[in-house]
């Protein structure tokens, strides 16, 4: 890693499931701001991921392999120094020394529906890399969830921080809750130089039509009715994505080894709040939806405390107006067709088939 600033800037950093909403977000940032650092992704390309995201980002920043990461031997061929693959304009990056692991299987309606996926790829795939990280001793920085927290009163005023306890409710947090420990467990007894990182929700764009604010964006789109879970109270805390992507390089080149950060920006929103701001930013009537039955389980509140990233590393969010964030990622849905209405139709289908919702 070279220093700037007093800060350690990765020379080539591993971006696994950078192909996906927040890892492809984020390989767009570095490479806008620190172009001297090459970037890998390792990316199985499942249904969330698509090489087209990473469009743009110069040739001779990027290198991408797809892959599985429980593949021990695809991800050793990737980290193995001797092994580096020359990138497309025949420059051949230096050996990677930071891995930021993004990859996981994420939506809370599949994993209720089929949880062995999310138990593969989450906790075995994280097992994976973090072996191959104490093989080749790379710094390791793994992105997480609030939802390994659990839930809170929908009245109270308490919020998470990195002391709290875990309570998963579902299949897809209690996999992101191993992962968590099994990083953790790896920092302690082998001197894996690791942080984490749990995040709330984040919006932007790139995210799959599956997703809660995709979903009744491109509803509207499609002359869909958009649809809203249960009573619409339960209250999520939000970030824009590019607010996450500066708090994980914040927290990989000065966070403190073996600790972990909680990140969020004091946004939160109920479901029914957030669906109204996107039909009124759509020019829709306020009660233009349907309620549909909330899935088994489901956390009611989720708020987050910052403070530690904030004092600590002096983060502060740049996009915490989330009107305005979420104006610019309808018009990214508007202005970008060709990239959701591949996904759209099987969505709701798929989403019939699980929960019994008319598409």
């Amino acid at each position: 890693m070279n220093r700037q600033n007093d800060t350690l800037v990765p020379r080539h950093i591993l971006v696994t499931g950078g192909a996906g909403f927040i890892g492809a977000n984020f390989a767009r940032w570095v490479a806008r701001r620190y172009p001297t650092t090459h970037i890998t992704v390792f990316d199985a390309l499942t249904y969330a991921g698509k090489r087209d995201n990473l469009a743009g980002i110069p040739d001779d920043a990027l290198t991408f392999v797809r892959g599985d990461i429980c593949d021990a031997d695809a991800v050793d061929a990737v980290l193995r120094p001797t092994a580096a693959d020359a990138c497309a304009s025949g420059h051949t990056p230096p050996a990677v020394d930071a891995i930021v692991h993004f990859a996981a299987e994420s939506h809370n309606d599949n994993a209720i529906a089929d949880a062995a996926p999310f138990l593969r790829t989450n906790v075995i795939g994280t097992y994976t890399l973090l072996e191959a990280a104490r093989r080749y001793d790379i710094r390791f920085h793994h992105i997480s969830t609030d939802e390994v927290y659990g839930d809170l009163p929908l009245d109270g005023v308490e919020r998470f921080n990195e002391d709290s306890a875990y309570r998963p409710s579902s299949p897809y947090a209690a996999s992101k809750a191993a992962s968590d420990h099994l990083v953790r467990a790896w920092h302690r007894t082998y001197g894996v130089r690791a942080t984490i990182s749990n995040c709330s929700n984040n919006y932007g764009p790139y995210q799959h039509v599956e997703k809660f604010i995709p979903r009744q964006i491109t509803n509207i789109l499609c002359g869909l009715r958009p649809k809203l879970y249960g009573d619409g109270h339960a209250i999520r805390d939000w970030i824009n994505v590019e607010d996450h992507c500066s708090a994980i390089w914040a927290v990989l080149t000065r966070g403190t080894i073996g600790r972990t950060y909680v990140i969020g920006t004091d946004g939160e929103m109920s479901n029914a709040q957030v669906l109204r701001a996107i039909l009124r930013a759509m020019d829709r009537p306020g009660d233009d939806f349907e309620h549909v039955t909330d899935r088994p389980g489901a956390d009611r509140r989720y708020a987050l405390d910052a403070a530690r990233i904030t004092a600590e590393l002096g983060w502060h969010p740049r996009h915490a107006d989330f009107e305005q964030g979420l104006e610019s990622t309808i018009r990214w849905y508007v202005d970008h067709p060709q990239w959701w209405r591949g996904d759209k139709a099987v969505t709701e289908r798929r989403y019939a088939r699980q929960t019994g919702e008319r598409s």
